[in-house]
């Protein structure tokens, strides 16, 4: 068997690039282990949501009298919640196959072994390949003695089919999987703590938007355990026993379950790669700007090739891969600044560029815009006023350096502003902009107004 292109998994990276080149006219095939479309399809980005959905509605219906609608013996099945979810991955992962089947790009069902440049084993079958795309992606890390049993100690994985609702949580980390969990378990009853080892939860953020979200947290009877640390677990027949250091207190306490949230490890072995010149760096396979690796006719792309750990920055990787490998003209470099990240708690999280601190460590002088949700239309109108949109601008030029959003929807509204940066828009231009009325994203236009002391409703 013989292909330009041969791609080593499946996901939202993998499934792209190969759909890309077959529009280009290249001979592709796929090798997937597992089901297509990764883990965001299967057990990340996809069935999470459905979860969340599931919690944001039973959040609203408890709260339904303050819309004036009375609502009385509210109860909920896990099961059915688990199985709506899995439902929809399904779902999604059956369009993959079909776009597999639309786009006339093979797929072969197996584990693949780089024999050498151009050429690749499955099962005992030998495929060459002119390039071969590594698209393996990531799983969750785990540390010695917290390994996972599906009960009692849990990854991302098995908190999205518990066995049974945990009335009392410990959720280890605080990036995007680990909040957006315990958002879930404590919007449908459960009691959960969360353990950060760093000064703040969702360290990546802007400083303020972590303060909020903290604040936020704690408001709904989550606890906050910053600067934290998960000594040692004791697993029991119905419970496990958390040791905790929290500064200079030492924690000790029962819990239902824990979720292990404290990030991933990149999927690079038994890939053949010590048949080639491939490198690894901190444990994921090093790229440059087109992907290509230290290897001629070898790439990767997505989680294996490194952060940000994100599905879509994985498929747009996909794309500038093949493009480069195609010859196109047009093809552009990775912006790792332009990537946007997106965290689906209540409230929820979105953001593009650097914070505020990152942009006074790289010496720019700023301006900074604040709008909150309190003060826009929609957001009472919607019973939902827990947010604000953040702006910062070079004050030099006007360019837009960051944007930071928490409250309803943002993760829908950030990509007006990862536009507007692609563009390379200046504060003039986005004020000029005309933005619908009464809509959420009309505090983007405020936020970017009050950051040259123009913002009208504050």
């Amino acid at each position: 068997m013989k292909y330009d292109v041969l791609v080593i998994g499946g996901g939202p990276g993998g499934y792209v690039a190969a759909i890309r080149a077959a529009q280009l006219g290249l001979k592709a095939v796929v090798v997937e282990r597992d089901k297509m479309g990764g883990v965001c399809l299967n057990w990340g980005c996809i069935p999470t949501k459905a979860l969340l959905r599931s919690s944001e509605v039973h959040h609203l219906i408890q709260n339904a009298d303050q819309f004036g609608i009375k609502v009385k013996g509210v109860e909920f099945d896990i099961k059915k919640i688990v199985d709506r979810s899995r439902k929809v991955s399904s779902q999604l992962s059956s369009g993959i196959d079909h776009l597999m089947k639309k786009n006339k790009v093979d797929v072969i069902k197996g584990t693949a072994k780089i024999l050498s440049p151009g050429k690749v084993s499955v099962a005992s079958n030998e495929i060459e390949a002119k390039h071969i795309i590594i698209a393996t992606g990531a799983r969750a890390r785990i540390l010695p003695g917290l390994e996972p049993d599906g009960d009692l100690i849990m990854t991302y994985k098995e908190a999205m089919t518990p066995k049974k609702f945990p009335k009392k949580l410990l959720v280890v980390g605080s990036g995007a999987i680990g909040v957006e969990f315990a958002s879930f378990y404590r919007n449908m009853g459960a009691e959960v703590t969360i353990v950060e080892i760093a000064d703040k939860i969702l360290p990546v953020e802007d400083k303020e938007v972590s303060a909020f979200m903290k604040k936020s947290f704690e408001s709904q009877g989550m606890r906050i355990l910053v600067g934290s640390k998960l000594d040692s677990v004791e697993k029991k027949k119905n419970k496990v026993t958390a040791k905790i250091t929290n500064g200079t207190k030492e924690i000790k306490e029962d819990f239902d379950s824990v979720i292990m949230a404290v990030g991933i490890q990149a999927n690079t072995e038994e890939l053949g790669l010590e048949n080639t010149k491939v490198q690894l760096d901190k444990g994921s396979i090093h790229t440059n700007q087109w992907c290509e690796t230290n290897e001629k006719g070898i790439y990767a792309i997505g989680d294996v090739a490194g952060a940000p750990w994100l599905a879509h920055k994985a498929s747009h990787e996909g794309m500038i891969c093949i493009e480069k490998i195609a010859g196109h003209k047009k093809v552009h470099p990775m912006r790792k600044e332009l990537i946007p990240g997106c965290t689906y708690a209540m409230p929820q999280v979105a953001s593009v560029g650097l914070t505020e601190d990152q942009a006074k460590e790289q010496g720019y002088a700023i301006k900074v815009g604040k709008f909150p949700f309190v003060a826009n239309g929609k957001a009472i109108a919607l019973g939902d006023t827990n947010g604000f949109v953040k702006t910062i601008f070079n004050e030099k030029t006007g360019e837009l350096l960051g944007a930071h959003m928490v409250g309803a929807e943002v993760t829908e509204m950030i990509q007006g502003y990862v536009v507007a940066m692609g563009m390379e828009t200046t504060e003039e231009e986005l004020m000029h902009t005309i933005f619908p009325h009464p809509t959420l994203s009309e505090s983007m236009h405020e936020s970017v107004l009050n950051a040259y002391d123009r913002a009208i409703h504050i």
